[in-house]
């Protein structure tokens, strides 16, 4: 090599002689497909968390009102959005991923009109958050590109848990933002910033 000529710094996956190996210090598809799993079972039990939040903000009543029925009666309340959430990670991840029967009733989620208690109703997503997470930590990395055909959609488990979660998070911000009109100033935040680096980044 010329005096001042740079040296071409091994690629990843070659030696100093160009020639290629198995990179030891690379993640395991199993090891990677732990990480996966782990974060999908972590954002779980983070929504889980924002409306356990709310609904110990609310009473019964509070629980099944629904915005403007007047105008809109198809809107939803608060329990409503739970039964379906729990009848939608039911159908997803338990039976779809997880093999279990399939027992989705969607309509009566949405026309459930029965005033049960909160207790009872946030207690069924529990259970259900519970039993998806469970499964989710039973997958291998093999496990993630099956095919799997869930409400007339052909998906593999991958695809499944993302539209799970994206759809979760969703109805999340949506019982925040039902739980806030309701209550107004009354509302308390569950995150509240501390320290400088949460409150910005400059």
């Amino acid at each position: 090599m010329k005096v001042g000529a740079l040296a071409r710094l091994p690629r990843r996956g070659e030696n100093r002689e160009g020639r290629f190996f198995i990179c030891e210090a690379a993640m395991s598809d199993q090891a990677v497909a732990q990480a996966f799993t782990a974060a999908a079972s972590d954002m779980l039990r983070k929504g889980m968390h924002k409306i356990e939040h709310c609904v110990a903000q609310l009473n019964d009543e509070q629980l099944w009102w629904r915005p403007r029925p007047e105008i809109a009666p198809q809107m939803n309340s608060i329990a409503n959005l739970l039964l379906h959430l729990s009848g939608n990670m039911r159908q997803w991840i338990i039976a779809g991923v997880g093999g279990a029967t399939d027992t989705r009733d969607r309509p009566l989620e949405f026309s459930d009109r029965s005033n049960r208690p909160k207790g009872e109703i946030l207690g069924q997503l529990k259970a259900t958050v519970d039993e998806a997470a469970a499964v989710i930590s039973r997958l291998a990395a093999s496990d993630l590109t099956a095919a799997r055909r869930i409400q007339g959609y052909d998906t593999n488990v991958t695809a499944a848990l993302f539209q799970t979660l994206c759809h979760f998070h969703g109805h999340v911000q949506e019982i925040i933002h039902l739980t806030r009109e309701q209550l107004g100033e009354r509302y308390q935040f569950d995150f509240v910033p501390k320290g400088a680096e949460q409150q910005s980044a400059r």
